[in-house]
């Protein structure tokens, strides 16, 4: 919704501003086709060539994920270290092959399904169970742990940066590809000189829409785009983090109460749930 507004406010303004100053909005209009022909498919070619298929797949997919809200709420935190919570309770009561079948089986494990925000998400899922496996082996100490964690993190943040450095690519080309619809348009005037004045203005208007389109496109749409889908990347290393610092904590021989306060401390503090709301949560769950 935020997104909407933003893109209408930002136009409203743009071309609501160009009329009150006695602009003709009918140029615009008659040459938008053509020209969003030549900036845009110019743009998306480019993105083509520059992009391996993965990251042209990823970057199709995190566009629409970028115009939803975001899915990294308090409550779902609150969920995350609940479930954290549960299963660390439950190894330090009953011994670390406890959760054996737990963490070999999550989605037949009552614990994981009790969480069902977060104990369906395939990526929170796997990355848990990993690093709970390894210490149910006890074959790693947490040091070594610790940067395997950190290790796959920048793996998954590399990923994820993929799709935004893409986007920032295509806003960085969109003024180069609207002066070349510009120079089309002035080319195609040149060739029409003894076209009375009143036609070549209108060329030479339509012309000029080439390099406004470009530069329109570029900070208005497409770079915010970018922006929020850098934000919501980090959103979700965020909550791979918050795993990591619990986990961690519980290797460290902290109880699992102190282990999750590990956990919330890095969250952002917008997201972030208090002692007392989170104490509360875990008790009633």
């Amino acid at each position: 919704m935020f997104v909407i507004i933003g893109y209408l406010v930002a136009m409203g303004c743009i071309f609501g501003g160009y009329i009150i100053h006695g602009g003709n909005i009918m140029v615009v209009i008659h040459a938008l086709p053509t020209e969003l022909m030549v900036i845009g498919g110019g743009a998306l070619g480019a993105f083509i060539v520059n992009n391996q298929l993965k990251v042209i797949k990823a970057t199709f997919k995190a566009i629409p994920a970028a115009l939803k809200g975001s899915k990294y709420t308090k409550a779902r935190y609150m969920e995350l270290m609940a479930l954290l919570y549960d299963i660390l309770q439950k190894a330090r009561k009953d011994g670390l092959m406890a959760i054996e079948k737990d963490v070999e089986s999550p989605h037949e494990s009552p614990i994981f399904q009790k969480y069902p925000t977060v104990g369906n998400d395939h990526h929170v899922v796997e990355f848990m169970t990993d690093y709970l496996r390894m210490m149910v082996s006890g074959n790693l100490n947490a040091h070594e742990i610790e940067a395997l964690m950190d290790s796959e993190i920048e793996t998954h943040h590399q990923e994820a940066h993929g799709p935004v450095a893409a986007v920032a690519r295509v806003a960085g080309g969109l003024p180069a590809f609207g002066i070349v619809a510009a120079v089309l348009g002035v080319v195609n005037t040149m060739g029409s000189v003894g076209q009375p004045p009143s036609v070549l203005g209108a060329m030479i208007g339509s012309a000029l829409v080439g390099t406004f389109l470009g530069i329109l496109l570029a900070y208005a749409v497409v770079e915010p785009l970018g922006g929020l889908m850098e934000q919501k990347m980090e959103d979700a290393a965020k909550e791979l983090q918050c795993i990591k610092t619990t986990l961690l904590a519980s290797m460290q021989g902290y109880n699992p109460t102190t282990a999750i306060e590990f956990g919330r401390k890095v969250l952002f503090s917008t997201e972030r749930p208090t002692f007392s709301e989170l104490e509360a949560h875990v008790r009633k769950k």
